[in-house]
């Protein structure tokens, strides 16, 4: 009795968890390259803050970001050039920013 007792609290620990995860008030964006192979990483920027990803088939996505401004930057291969634009996060909002053109 008194191990299922010890595993129940620890099951209702870890949806507690999870259930704080999901209503931290974090945000995130994501989008699309086009063409998928025209940039390989992204940088959303917030005053001194930099946070990076990986652009992979196309798709890039910023999670857990905080509400506020960031500019984002999508890292052209050479010859193309930068994409810079800015962006307002909201709490536990994701925001899809489409389809960017890189050239």
């Amino acid at each position: 009795m008194k191990k299922s007792s010890l595993s129940l609290m620890a099951v209702a620990a870890v949806a507690v968890s999870l259930v704080a995860y999901k209503i931290d008030g974090s945000g995130g964006v994501k989008g699309t390259v086009v063409p998928a192979e025209a940039a390989t990483q992204a940088m959303a920027v917030a005053g001194t803050d930099t946070i990076k990803v990986a652009i992979t088939a196309g798709v890039f996505e910023f999670k857990d970001l905080k509400a506020g401004g960031y500019k984002i930057i999508i890292d052209a291969v050479e010859p193309l050039k930068d994409v810079q634009f800015d962006v307002a996060v909201q709490e536990n909002k994701i925001i899809d920013v489409g389809s960017i053109n890189i050239q």
